[in-house]
């Protein structure tokens, strides 16, 4: 082997360490986890996603909601980008027109319904009539 291909395999190794690196250290700077605290203290079962206001991103998505009994109290973890902002949105199962925070498909302003990940978790919510 030559001087000069050790040489360019060891700057290759070097490089495809520091990529490595900075992957994994870019990933978990950003990275962050929140638990949402839902109580459903409507009479009626009621209906929940989690908007992100600085992506395009819901929870739990895939056309899925978060479901809470009449009386239920549920913890939602979520994943989250450390610092980003998220907004609930709720309403009461079979009619969206009874909702809270920003509604269905994050579709209303809301004053006091968003959180920003920092880790740990929120308040209890309280859904009431």
């Amino acid at each position: 082997m030559s001087k000069t291909s050790i040489t360019f395999a060891s700057i290759g190794r070097r490089i495809a360490l520091g990529l490595v690196l900075a992957g994994f250290a870019g990933g978990a700077a950003g990275a962050a986890e929140v638990t949402f605290m839902m109580r459903n203290s409507h009479p009626n079962a009621l209906e929940v996603e989690l908007y992100s206001q600085d992506r395009n991103h819901v929870w739990p998505g895939n056309g899925e909601v978060y479901y809470l009994d009449d009386g239920e109290t549920k913890q939602i973890p979520l994943s989250c980008d450390e610092g980003e902002k998220i907004c609930y949105g709720a309403w009461v199962s079979g009619d969206k027109g009874t909702y809270w925070g920003t509604g269905p498909n994050n579709g209303e302003h809301c004053e006091d319904c968003c959180y920003t990940c920092t880790g740990g978790e929120t308040e209890t919510i309280d859904l009431v009539e």
